[in-house]
């Protein structure tokens, strides 16, 4: 088992399968060192965990717990690329998107499922800049969707 692996293991944690891509794209691509993630969705098992707007039908409680798994994902798409995630320096960027009912505001909160989840795999090496968006709708009606940036040796 790789350090990383161990970590998730105390973590009560496991890397997913990458998730198949619901269009034509990659689910990760690498230039230099940095690892460039496809937008992951909730998915568990290949099925999307939720569905609709958050501030409506999925509460940001549950939204948030969908934002790691996002990351999870991710995780999962950087280590098809890149081999082993134990090659990861740093975590460079998240970028969240909360498809939002109009009168949610709480984008930020949503989006701390995967930041901190990533600074709990992580420790210090997980802090990273950010950005968390609401939008109107995304792919499959899903309540989020989250994509990093990691660099790596």
């Amino acid at each position: 088992m790789s350090k990383l692996d161990d970590r998730l293991a105390e973590l009560g944690l496991a890397i997913p399968e990458v998730a198949k891509p619901v269009a034509a794209y990659i689910p990760a691509v690498v230039s230099g060192n940095l690892v460039f993630t496809s937008g992951q969705l909730p998915m568990v098992s290949g099925s999307l965990a939720a569905t609709g707007k958050v501030g409506a039908e999925v509460s940001a409680e549950d939204a948030r717990a969908h934002a790691a798994t996002c990351a999870l994902n991710a995780l999962a798409a950087a280590k098809f690329a890149i081999g082993s995630l134990d090659r990861i320096t740093r975590v460079v960027k998240v970028v969240g998107f909360v498809a939002s009912d109009p009168s949610f505001t709480g984008q930020p909160g949503v989006i701390n499922g995967a930041s901190e989840l990533l600074g709990e795999i992580f420790g210090d090496l997980g802090a990273h800049a950010r950005s968390a968006v609401g939008v109107a709708v995304l792919p499959l009606d899903s309540p989020v969707e989250v994509e990093l940036i990691l660099e790596f040796a």
